[in-house]
């Protein structure tokens, strides 16, 4: 197996620091990015050249398009570009504000937009590499007081699927990795940011507290076999749950969504009308 250069976002702790130690220790780089570069100096005291530590913040669009370049150059290639930076927003949907509301985007949607864009040009160029995104089970599934945190990795996952079709021709992989509830610090004020309630949500919020006392949680260690099979992989999955959680949602989630669609087909083959042909202009 040869030699890979991986780029990480959020690598400063949880998966992003399990993966680039992970990463180092068998032999491979890394370009590791956290807002702080004073939180991944531990990596460059134990790896040396190995690692490459640059501090990041994904909102910041300059900052990417002149980190990924340094990133590229100091190393000759970019083989492994994993988005994993993201928190969580918790509110019902009347509880959050609209600047709550767009800095969860930025950074979970237009944070790794900027990577990706930044990122493919390099790719392109070497006619290689591999894009992982850090998606969720609640990706794939919507909760109660989680819209926000839903919709912003929901869109996350439309962009991976829709660019994996427009980069498989130029030798570049995209994976989503979806993972459920690990022991991580993802629940922490730094990955975890709370709105002010309602009272007329205080139950459903309750509910939702009280699900997550009741939650078994992953050990995040042993992702890292996972994320290393994945890398490895000739024909990567476009999509890969990490746990036990993922599967038995989206069993339920698609069951009872087919069982909708298909209640309501009649409706749905009616609003259809006469079809006719209809020549569509792109000029």
């Amino acid at each position: 197996m040869s030699e890979k250069v991986w780029f990480i976002t959020g690598a400063s702790r949880g998966f992003g620091r399990i993966w680039a130690e992970g990463a180092l220790e068998r032999g491979d780089k890394v370009v590791a990015t956290a807002r702080s570069v004073e939180s991944l100096s531990g990596l460059a005291e134990k790896y040396g050249d190995a690692v490459l530590p640059l501090a990041l913040d994904v909102t910041k669009r300059e900052q990417v398009e002149d980190v990924i370049p340094k990133a590229h150059a100091h190393f000759g290639r970019l083989d492994v570009v994993i988005n994993n930076a993201g928190y969580a927003l918790l509110a019902a949907v009347e509880e959050a504000s609209e600047a709550d509301v767009r800095a969860e985007f930025d950074t979970n949607f237009f944070g790794a937009l900027a990577v990706i864009q930044t990122v493919l040009p390099l790719l392109r160029q070497q006619g290689s590499g591999h894009i992982l995104g850090v998606s969720s089970v609640a990706g794939v599934s919507a909760g109660a007081v989680m819209s926000f945190y839903n919709a912003s990795k929901w869109a996350f996952e439309a962009l991976h699927e829709g660019l994996s079709k427009e980069v498989a021709g130029f030798g570049i992989k995209v994976t989503l990795i979806e993972p459920g509830a690990y022991a991580t610090d993802f629940g922490s004020q730094s990955s975890l940011k709370i709105a002010a309630g309602l009272d007329a949500y205080a139950d459903i919020r309750a509910q939702l507290f009280a699900y997550g006392a009741q939650i078994e949680f992953g050990d995040p260690q042993a992702t890292l076999p996972a994320i290393l099979k994945v890398v490895d992989a000739e024909h990567p999955p476009l999509r890969i749950f990490f746990g036990t959680e993922g599967m038995p949602v989206v069993r339920a989630a698609f069951a009872e969504r087919l069982a909708l669609w298909e209640a309501w087909e009649d409706t749905s083959n009616a609003a259809q009308g006469v079809s006719r042909k209809h020549v569509l202009d792109f000029a």
